[in-house]
Protein backbone atom coordinates (compact mmCIF):
# COMPACT_ATOMS: atom_id res chain seq x y z
CA UNK A 1 0.00 0.00 0.00
CA UNK A 2 1.29 3.46 -0.90
CA UNK A 3 2.19 5.87 1.90
CA UNK A 4 -0.55 8.27 0.82
CA UNK A 5 -3.17 5.53 1.11
CA UNK A 6 -1.79 4.47 4.50
CA UNK A 7 -2.12 8.05 5.74
CA UNK A 8 -5.76 8.19 4.65
CA UNK A 9 -6.57 4.80 6.16
CA UNK A 10 -4.87 5.57 9.49
CA UNK A 11 -6.43 9.03 9.65
CA UNK A 12 -9.88 7.56 9.14
CA UNK A 13 -9.25 5.00 11.87
CA UNK A 14 -8.02 7.62 14.35
CA UNK A 15 -10.75 10.14 13.51
CA UNK A 16 -13.43 7.48 14.01
CA UNK A 17 -11.96 6.20 17.27
CA UNK A 18 -10.91 9.46 18.92
CA UNK A 19 -12.79 12.23 17.12
CA UNK A 20 -11.27 14.45 14.47
CA UNK A 21 -10.61 17.35 16.86
CA UNK A 22 -8.51 15.12 19.13
CA UNK A 23 -6.19 13.92 16.36
CA UNK A 24 -3.32 15.99 14.95
CA UNK A 25 -1.07 15.34 11.99
CA UNK A 26 1.66 14.46 14.49
CA UNK A 27 -0.62 11.78 15.97
CA UNK A 28 -1.22 10.37 12.50
CA UNK A 29 2.49 10.35 11.68
CA UNK A 30 3.33 8.67 14.99
CA UNK A 31 0.62 6.06 14.43
CA UNK A 32 2.23 5.20 11.09
CA UNK A 33 5.79 5.48 12.43
CA UNK A 34 6.68 8.05 9.77
CA UNK A 35 8.05 11.56 10.13
CA UNK A 36 5.69 14.56 10.04
CA UNK A 37 7.67 15.74 7.02
CA UNK A 38 6.79 12.55 5.18
CA UNK A 39 3.11 13.14 5.92
CA UNK A 40 3.31 16.77 4.75
CA UNK A 41 4.88 15.59 1.50
CA UNK A 42 1.52 13.99 0.69
CA UNK A 43 -0.89 16.36 2.49
CA UNK A 44 -0.38 20.01 3.34
CA UNK A 45 -2.51 19.84 6.48
CA UNK A 46 -5.23 17.91 8.27
CA UNK A 47 -7.99 19.71 6.34
CA UNK A 48 -6.65 18.23 3.11
CA UNK A 49 -6.80 14.75 4.63
CA UNK A 50 -10.40 15.30 5.76
CA UNK A 51 -11.37 16.66 2.36
CA UNK A 52 -9.97 13.61 0.57
CA UNK A 53 -11.71 11.28 3.02
CA UNK A 54 -14.97 13.06 2.27
CA UNK A 55 -14.39 12.57 -1.45
CA UNK A 56 -14.00 8.83 -0.79
CA UNK A 57 -17.18 8.84 1.28
CA UNK A 58 -19.31 10.65 -1.30
CA UNK A 59 -18.12 8.33 -4.09
CA UNK A 60 -19.11 5.36 -1.93
CA UNK A 61 -22.60 6.74 -1.24
CA UNK A 62 -23.06 7.75 -4.89
CA UNK A 63 -22.26 4.14 -5.83
CA UNK A 64 -24.69 2.75 -3.24
CA UNK A 65 -27.51 5.01 -4.47
CA UNK A 66 -27.06 4.22 -8.15
CA UNK A 67 -30.60 3.13 -9.09
CA UNK A 68 -30.76 0.20 -11.54
CA UNK A 69 -32.95 0.74 -14.59
CA UNK A 70 -34.96 -1.73 -16.63
CA UNK A 71 -36.54 -3.68 -13.78
CA UNK A 72 -38.88 -3.19 -10.83
CA UNK A 73 -37.51 -2.36 -7.41
CA UNK A 74 -37.77 -5.08 -4.78
CA UNK A 75 -37.74 -5.01 -1.00
CA UNK A 76 -34.26 -6.55 -1.20
CA UNK A 77 -33.14 -3.51 -3.22
CA UNK A 78 -34.67 -1.18 -0.67
CA UNK A 79 -32.91 -2.88 2.24
CA UNK A 80 -29.62 -2.94 0.30
CA UNK A 81 -29.79 0.86 -0.07
CA UNK A 82 -30.49 1.35 3.63
CA UNK A 83 -27.91 -1.14 4.89
CA UNK A 84 -25.26 0.20 2.52
CA UNK A 85 -25.84 3.86 3.37
CA UNK A 86 -25.68 3.15 7.10
CA UNK A 87 -22.53 1.04 6.56
CA UNK A 88 -20.98 4.05 4.84
CA UNK A 89 -22.13 6.29 7.65
CA UNK A 90 -20.45 3.95 10.14
CA UNK A 91 -17.19 3.67 8.19
CA UNK A 92 -16.90 7.47 8.00
CA UNK A 93 -18.71 8.22 11.26
CA UNK A 94 -16.31 10.94 12.39
CA UNK A 95 -17.67 13.13 9.63
CA UNK A 96 -21.29 13.29 10.78
CA UNK A 97 -20.26 13.43 14.43
CA UNK A 98 -18.80 16.89 13.89
CA UNK A 99 -20.36 17.94 10.60
CA UNK A 100 -21.15 21.59 11.31
CA UNK A 101 -17.66 22.28 12.64
CA UNK A 102 -15.98 20.61 9.65
CA UNK A 103 -18.13 22.45 7.11
CA UNK A 104 -17.54 25.81 8.78
CA UNK A 105 -13.78 25.25 8.68
CA UNK A 106 -13.34 24.34 5.00
CA UNK A 107 -15.14 26.21 2.18
CA UNK A 108 -14.29 23.41 -0.29
CA UNK A 109 -15.96 20.86 1.93
CA UNK A 110 -18.98 23.10 2.51
CA UNK A 111 -19.53 23.57 -1.22
CA UNK A 112 -19.03 19.90 -2.08
CA UNK A 113 -21.25 18.73 0.76
CA UNK A 114 -24.08 20.93 -0.49
CA UNK A 115 -23.80 19.30 -3.93
CA UNK A 116 -23.57 15.87 -2.29
CA UNK A 117 -26.75 16.56 -0.33
CA UNK A 118 -28.60 17.60 -3.48
CA UNK A 119 -27.54 14.38 -5.24
CA UNK A 120 -28.60 12.24 -2.29
CA UNK A 121 -31.99 13.93 -2.03
CA UNK A 122 -32.56 13.37 -5.75
CA UNK A 123 -31.53 9.69 -5.41
CA UNK A 124 -33.82 9.14 -2.41
CA UNK A 125 -36.70 10.72 -4.32
CA UNK A 126 -36.02 8.36 -7.24
CA UNK A 127 -36.05 5.40 -4.84
CA UNK A 128 -39.49 6.45 -3.59
CA UNK A 129 -40.65 6.83 -7.19
CA UNK A 130 -39.36 3.34 -7.99
CA UNK A 131 -41.19 2.00 -4.94
CA UNK A 132 -44.39 3.56 -6.26
CA UNK A 133 -43.85 1.93 -9.67
CA UNK A 134 -43.27 -1.44 -7.97
CA UNK A 135 -46.45 -1.11 -5.91
CA UNK A 136 -44.59 -0.97 -2.57
CA UNK A 137 -45.98 2.45 -1.63
CA UNK A 138 -48.97 4.37 -2.92
CA UNK A 139 -48.31 7.01 -5.59
CA UNK A 140 -47.56 10.40 -4.04
CA UNK A 141 -47.43 13.94 -5.41
CA UNK A 142 -43.92 15.16 -6.13
CA UNK A 143 -44.10 17.70 -3.30
CA UNK A 144 -44.74 14.97 -0.72
CA UNK A 145 -42.08 12.73 -2.25
CA UNK A 146 -39.54 15.54 -1.85
CA UNK A 147 -40.62 16.14 1.75
CA UNK A 148 -40.28 12.42 2.54
CA UNK A 149 -36.84 12.39 0.92
CA UNK A 150 -35.71 15.31 3.06
CA UNK A 151 -37.01 13.60 6.21
CA UNK A 152 -35.08 10.44 5.32
CA UNK A 153 -31.91 12.46 4.77
CA UNK A 154 -32.38 14.27 8.09
CA UNK A 155 -32.73 10.96 9.93
CA UNK A 156 -29.65 9.48 8.27
CA UNK A 157 -27.38 12.47 8.81
CA UNK A 158 -28.58 13.29 12.34
CA UNK A 159 -29.09 9.83 13.81
CA UNK A 160 -25.60 9.71 15.27
CA UNK A 161 -26.11 13.06 17.00
CA UNK A 162 -29.36 11.72 18.46
CA UNK A 163 -27.60 8.62 19.78
CA UNK A 164 -25.02 10.81 21.53
CA UNK A 165 -27.78 12.61 23.44
CA UNK A 166 -30.02 9.59 24.02
CA UNK A 167 -27.08 7.57 25.37
CA UNK A 168 -25.46 10.46 27.20
CA UNK A 169 -23.59 8.13 29.53
CA UNK A 170 -21.63 6.71 26.59
CA UNK A 171 -18.86 8.32 24.57
CA UNK A 172 -19.14 8.65 20.80
CA UNK A 173 -16.40 6.06 20.41
CA UNK A 174 -18.44 3.48 22.35
CA UNK A 175 -21.45 3.62 20.04
CA UNK A 176 -21.87 0.48 17.95
CA UNK A 177 -22.84 -0.19 14.36
CA UNK A 178 -25.89 -2.04 15.70
CA UNK A 179 -27.06 1.13 17.44
CA UNK A 180 -26.35 3.19 14.35
CA UNK A 181 -28.36 0.88 12.11
CA UNK A 182 -31.36 1.27 14.39
CA UNK A 183 -31.85 4.47 12.40
CA UNK A 184 -33.17 2.23 9.62
CA UNK A 185 -36.27 1.72 11.79
CA UNK A 186 -36.93 5.45 11.68
CA UNK A 187 -36.39 5.65 7.92
CA UNK A 188 -38.84 2.81 7.27
CA UNK A 189 -41.33 4.42 9.65
CA UNK A 190 -41.48 7.47 7.39
CA UNK A 191 -43.10 5.41 4.64
CA UNK A 192 -45.37 3.29 6.84
CA UNK A 193 -48.48 5.46 6.19
CA UNK A 194 -47.98 5.06 2.43
CA UNK A 195 -47.36 1.29 2.19
CA UNK A 196 -49.71 -0.68 -0.02
CA UNK A 197 -51.63 -3.58 1.56
CA UNK A 198 -49.58 -6.05 -0.52
CA UNK A 199 -46.30 -4.96 1.11
CA UNK A 200 -47.29 -3.53 4.48
CA UNK A 201 -46.81 -6.71 6.53
CA UNK A 202 -43.45 -7.52 4.93
CA UNK A 203 -42.06 -4.03 5.53
CA UNK A 204 -43.33 -3.99 9.12
CA UNK A 205 -41.51 -7.27 9.79
CA UNK A 206 -38.31 -5.90 8.25
CA UNK A 207 -38.63 -2.68 10.22
CA UNK A 208 -39.02 -4.51 13.52
CA UNK A 209 -35.52 -5.96 13.14
CA UNK A 210 -34.11 -2.45 13.70
CA UNK A 211 -36.33 -1.25 16.56
CA UNK A 212 -34.23 1.11 18.74
CA UNK A 213 -33.52 0.22 22.35
CA UNK A 214 -33.47 3.33 24.49
CA UNK A 215 -31.72 3.72 27.86
CA UNK A 216 -33.80 2.95 30.94
CA UNK A 217 -34.98 6.17 32.64
CA UNK A 218 -33.74 7.05 36.09
CA UNK A 219 -36.35 7.09 38.91
CA UNK A 220 -38.63 10.08 38.47
CA UNK A 221 -37.74 10.56 34.80
CA UNK A 222 -40.12 10.20 31.88
CA UNK A 223 -40.65 6.74 30.46
CA UNK A 224 -38.60 6.01 27.33
CA UNK A 225 -40.50 6.17 24.06
CA UNK A 226 -40.09 2.48 23.25
CA UNK A 227 -41.54 1.53 26.65
CA UNK A 228 -44.57 3.78 26.37
CA UNK A 229 -47.20 1.14 25.72
CA UNK A 230 -46.98 -0.28 22.24
CA UNK A 231 -46.12 3.02 20.57
CA UNK A 232 -43.30 3.31 18.07
CA UNK A 233 -40.38 5.64 18.61
CA UNK A 234 -41.74 7.80 15.83
CA UNK A 235 -45.29 7.76 17.08
CA UNK A 236 -46.47 5.61 14.13
CA UNK A 237 -47.77 2.16 15.01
Amino acid sequence: MKTRDKILLSSLELFNEQGERNVTTNHIAAHLAISPGNLYYHFRNKSDIIYELFQEYEKLVDFYLDIPEGRSMTLADMMFYLESVFDGLWNYRFFHRDLEYLLDRDPRLRSDYRDFTDRCLAAISRIFEKQEDAGIIEPQPESLRKAMSLNVWLVITNWMAFLKTAHAEKTSASLTIHELKQGIYQVLTIEVPYLTPAYREQVMVLREQYRPTMPEPLPGEAVSLTDAGNSDVSGVS
